[in-house]
């Protein structure tokens, strides 16, 4: 037994480490694709990008661990019946369950590890990835001077080179400043430059030779008149400095992002959803009070009779027990109350929808930490039983049935969260319909495979067909 266990763990993990770092890569590649035009020409540094991508390897952990699972499963087992070594297995009596205890053990076990990652590491991942892809997102361009193009990065300033050598000399530099106080334009020319940027980076400095400045000032009026006056001023050589600070990354205070669902952890997650719920059962009751206090204030009304009202059977209508001459300014009045009523309740009710709205955020994301684990083992379940069926190793027929049947857990899962989300579902079913639905299937496809069941092969199909065809062809003649 231990050396079958020994082999079957062997053939389990390097399959499970190979596609485990192929389906990172794969969904790495597409963040990359997703959020390639924020990165690109904003001149980071390196670290910067690699601890970008860090963090979002770390958030696509939850997606790659069950998709491995299944996958090395299949293949797996694929391979082991492929290679006859299931049936020696069989042949020794031992059942399929005890060749697949130490990887039910081992899956347990990361099921287990998945759970406590959700937890304790995946809101730190989420928490530095979502603030630092923020900063990324909203970073300027890096500034540019491209050769006969007019560049409006640096606020206030337009500049334009017509040839830029590889030195960073540049030729007939044009460089438009304009004054926003006064609304003035100075243009200044040069016939060469040379351009660098400052140790700390936060300077661009333009060395300028042969050129002329034209600066307007503005008349007594500050406005245009004939009194307007332009300057013009040549020189040998000239220094032009621009401030970069802006083109620099900013870093945003992370605590403002920690209230986002996919940010906490258990404990908060249960805090949160908790104080949503106080305030849900603090709105209804001050709801009713204010209810309340509008219906006293109109019974205790002026216009209205003394004590409560009674509706007496021997009048048709309520207004017959308010004098004539007081109906218009009561029926006035009883708007006004009902006006004032609905407005207290459009009020209250915006307020209970986006607390309904918020606590099924926290409850998607209390339940998700706990159906990453579990969707290990119910994929685990199906990927394992149904390589034994098919008897294919490698990375071709495996590759296929698993992304179809993860496709599967995908869609169901994620129709589910879209109907949590949108309040026609309760949090619980709403994120656990996927396992539930595959768990039967993983039963069904355990059991098959135990009973060496035929459901894959093509040839028992074939031959039932011409079976079923045969006795037809008799019961007709």
């Amino acid at each position: 037994m231990k050396k079958v266990h020994l082999l079957v763990f062997k053939a389990f993990l390097k399959p499970f480490i190979v596609t485990f770092f192929i389906v990172m890569f794969i969904l790495l590649m597409l963040f990359l694709f997703k959020y390639i035009d924020d990165l690109i020409g904003k001149g980071f540094e390196w670290y910067v990008i690699l601890e970008l991508l860090m963090y979002a390897s770390a958030t696509n952990v939850a997606m790659a661990l069950p998709l491995a699972i299944l996958l090395s499963s299949i293949m797996t087992f694929g391979s082991l019946g492929e290679n006859y070594e299931l049936v020696a297995i069989k042949s020794a009596g031992i059942s399929l369950q005890k060749a697949m205890m130490p990887l039910i053990i081992g899956v347990s076990m990361l099921s287990v590890a998945a759970f406590l990652f959700s937890d304790y590491m995946l809101p730190v991942a989420n928490l530095k990835m979502g603030s630092l892809l923020y900063d990324v997102r909203n970073q300027k361009a890096a500034f540019l001077i491209k050769e006969g193009i007019f560049n409006n990065s640096i606020p206030g300033y337009s500049i334009r080179v017509k040839k830029k050598d590889p030195d960073q000399t540049l030729h007939d530099v044009l460089i438009y400043e304009r004054n926003t106080t006064s609304g003035n334009v100075n243009v200044l020319m040069a016939k060469e430059g040379q351009m660098f940027i400052t140790d700390d980076n936060q300077l661009l400095v333009l060395k300028l030779k042969n050129g002329k400045r034209y600066e307007e000032t503005p008349g007594s009026t500050g406005t245009y008149n004939p009194r307007q006056r332009l300057m013009r001023t040549e020189f040998k050589e000239t220094e032009q400095k621009f401030d970069l600070s802006g083109f620099q990354l900013k870093r945003t205070d992370e605590e403002l992002f920690k209230s986002n669902y996919a940010m906490l952890n258990l404990r908060q997650l249960n805090f949160y959803r908790d104080s949503f719920e106080l305030k849900a059962d603090s709105n209804l009751r001050s709801t009713y009070r204010d209810l309340t206090l509008l219906a006293r204030t109109y019974r205790t009304d002026s216009l209205s009779p003394k004590g409560p009202v009674k509706i007496i059977e021997k009048y048709k209508d309520v207004l017959e027990i308010v004098p004539k001459n007081k109906r218009i300014q009561s029926v006035q009045t009883a708007k006004d109350q009902i006006r004032s009523i609905k407005d207290v309740l459009s009020r209250k009710e915006l307020f209970i929808d986006d607390n309904n709205l918020r606590m099924r955020g926290f409850s998607i994301e209390l339940n998700r930490k706990f159906t990453l684990a579990f969707s290990c083992l119910v994929l685990f379940f199906i990927g394992a039983p149904l390589g034994a069926i098919i008897r294919k190793g490698g990375l071709g027929l495996p590759v296929v049935v698993s992304v179809l049947f993860f496709l599967l857990y995908h869609i169901i899962s994620t129709i589910g969260e879209k109907s949590v989300k949108e309040g026609t579902l309760s949090p619980f079913i709403g994120m656990w319909i996927a396992i539930f639905t595959l768990t039967p299937l993983g039963i069904f496809l355990t059991y098959k495979a135990t009973v060496d069941s035929a459901l894959f092969d093509l040839d028992f199909y074939k031959r039932w067909f011409k079976r079923l065809f045969a006795k037809n062809l008799e019961n007709r003649f």
